[in-house]
């Protein structure tokens, strides 16, 4: 079964200021997306550096959790430390997620340079760091969800089948 990792980073939302609408919109979307049977683990933290990485190794490490996805912190406010966390916890970075997600959002609005997504490897997790807005959420997963399938293929996780009506996944054809 594909275990997905869902951390909304939230001062607002945490503390009960709002109900948290991005960690829902990723499970509605990653629900149009994928085809096979999958769970998620589901938080909402406060913006906090050491709260996002101890939830970021408790996910990759404890929870075994093939992708986990992060919304918020990613901006560039005091608060925001989202990617910093996620550098601390990879062992490889993959800049190419965070640079087409911005490329995406850029032709929607002109403030998406202030993004700081990224994405990186941990063991055998993808982390991939997407944008507060669930609009912006769709937009993004929509540009990079075809690679993320093989990606998690190629570091050892679960077998992730794209729903085809919705999205198309890329995988390298056999030889």
């Amino acid at each position: 079964m594909t275990k997905i990792g869902i951390i909304v980073a939230s001062d607002r939302a945490s503390s009960g200021v709002y109900e948290d609408i991005s960690g829902k919109a990723i499970i509605e979307v990653l629900g149009d997306f994928i085809a096979n049977e999958w769970e998620y683990c589901y938080e909402v933290i406060p913006d906090e550096y050491e709260r996002i990485v101890a939830m970021m190794k408790r996910m990759s490490d404890e929870q075994e959790c093939d992708l986990i996805v992060t919304t918020g912190g990613t901006g560039p406010a005091r608060r925001d430390v989202t990617p910093e966390a996620t550098e601390e916890v990879c062992e490889k970075m993959m800049p190419g997620f965070g640079e087409l997600m911005r490329a995406t959002s850029l032709q929607y609005v002109p403030t998406a340079i202030l993004s700081r997504q990224t994405a990186g490897i941990r063991g055998k997790s993808l982390i991939v760091n997407l944008p507060g807005k669930p609009k912006s959420i769709r937009e993004c997963l929509e540009a990079v969800f075809p690679a993320i399938p093989y990606c998690i293929d190629l570091i050892g996780g679960s077998y992730i089948e794209g729903n085809e009506e919705n999205i198309k996944v890329f995988r390298p054809k056999a030889k």
